[in-house]
């Protein structure tokens, strides 16, 4: 049996209690939680699809992930080089890992997510040890992944080292003519809809 609560002599607690409670309150229309918390994880990222504004997002957002991925994992240059942002096999590779990684730590991914994670890290690194070796790119120098002509196409000439002093200033310098090369071809493709419908987007 369930003893009796004693008689506090308040016997308008209740009568309180619901009146503080607000009828009006909708959890649907609540916006104390943000997009952010509640958007699922990330898809795949198309490099050869990107605007110019998401090229430089995702550009920005690679580099510092991949600066956290090479400290924290200790990497060596044959892994992670410094000139990856150079190479698209290795922009590709480090991109699926980044992405991977974010669905892996995502708040509705699996508990063993991370250790899924590590395990295809571990198959990523084989690859990116090929591609850096392909492109011959190292820790000072680098060079334009070579690319082998077929019959019918040009020479593709001579590749040759260039030396490059400061990492970080060269990942900027590359990532806004890529970002500016995108937005260029943006206005062509607009100024071509212009012309054809007469309509301005």
């Amino acid at each position: 049996m369930v003893d009796e609560l004693p008689d506090t002599g308040d016997s308008d607690a209740g009568e309180m209690a619901e009146d503080e409670f607000d009828e009006s309150y909708d959890p649907d229309t609540d916006t104390s939680i943000s997009d952010d918390d509640t958007a699922g994880p990330p898809g795949p990222v198309n490099w050869n699809l990107l605007t110019a504004d998401a090229a430089e997002e995702e550009w920005l957002a690679l580099n510092e992930w991949v600066h956290w991925l090479r400290h924290t994992y200790g990497l060596p240059v044959a892994v992670c080089p410094p000139f990856w942002h150079r190479h698209p096999a290795l922009v590709w590779e480090l991109s699926a890992l980044h992405i991977h990684w974010l669905c892996a730590i995502h708040p509705e991914a699996k508990g063993s997510a991370m250790l899924v994670w590590h395990r295809d890290f571990t198959e990523a690194q084989e690859r990116l040890r090929h591609w850096t070796a392909a492109c011959g790119t190292r820790l000072t120098t680098d060079r334009p992944t070579r690319r082998i002509a077929w019959p019918g196409e040009p020479d593709t000439g001579p590749i040759e080292d260039i030396v490059i002093s400061n990492r970080e200033e060269d990942f900027v310098e590359f990532m806004h003519a890529d970002v500016e090369a995108r937005r260029r071809a943006e206005d062509q493709f607009i100024a071509g809809l212009v012309l054809r419908t007469g309509e301005v987007p």
